[in-house]
């Protein structure tokens, strides 16, 4: 399984960015698949996550802000952020789950400063 993250780079507050997560097969193979993310210092926190029954799931601090999403027919997962803070400033990782196995993408990295 490999998931590839893509979409990240240089946003000034308020701005908007959506990154793109290809997984190598369905993603409906997946009982879960997500967004998490990791600031310099602190643990990798969950953001935003989508069953494969189309039931989403997201963090308090960025709800209202960020939209997840998917396209089965491109087996793509997307994140869509808003309203970007500095806080938001992380390495952003896709990851996937199914009974017995986890899986995780390299990661991009998201800054957001004027």
């Amino acid at each position: 399984v490999q998931l590839v993250e893509s979409g990240g780079g240089l946003v000034q507050p308020g701005g908007s960015l959506r990154l793109s997560c290809a997984a190598s097969g369905s993603i409906f193979s997946f009982d879960r698949m997500g967004w998490y993310r990791q600031a310099p210092g602190k643990e990798r926190q969950l953001v935003a996550t989508i069953t494969s029954g189309g039931i989403t799931d997201y963090a308090e601090f960025v709800k209202g802000r960020f939209t997840i999403s998917r396209d089965a027919v491109k087996d793509m997962v997307y994140l869509r952020m808003d309203s970007l803070k500095a806080e938001d400033t992380a390495v952003y990782y896709c990851g996937a789950e199914r009974i017995g196995a986890g899986y995780w993408g390299q990661g991009t990295q998201v800054t957001v400063s004027p």
